[in-house]
């Protein structure tokens, strides 16, 4: 079954606390995300240790129950 919305994103605040989460279904099947994520924790860190830290939020749930997602990560302003 896939990832819920709300489940991506109580997966990404728990790993990443004080984040901002948004959203999009790709194919509008609940199965293709892309993601948008604003953390404080991203500061110092290289584009490809931002977009680690967000896929290890889901841990072996990336590729089963979260198919595909496309990340772009913002630090905060």
């Amino acid at each position: 079954m896939p990832m819920s919305a709300a489940a991506i994103e109580a997966a990404i605040l728990a790993a990443l606390p004080g984040a901002t989460v948004e959203l999009t279904d790709l194919a509008g099947d609940d199965d293709h995300w892309a993601v948008t994520v604003t953390a404080p924790q991203f500061v110092g860190k290289s584009r490809v240790a931002q977009h680690k830290m967000v896929y290890a939020a889901f841990g072996v749930r990336m590729g089963g129950e979260l198919h595909a997602l496309q990340v772009t990560t913002k630090v905060p302003t």
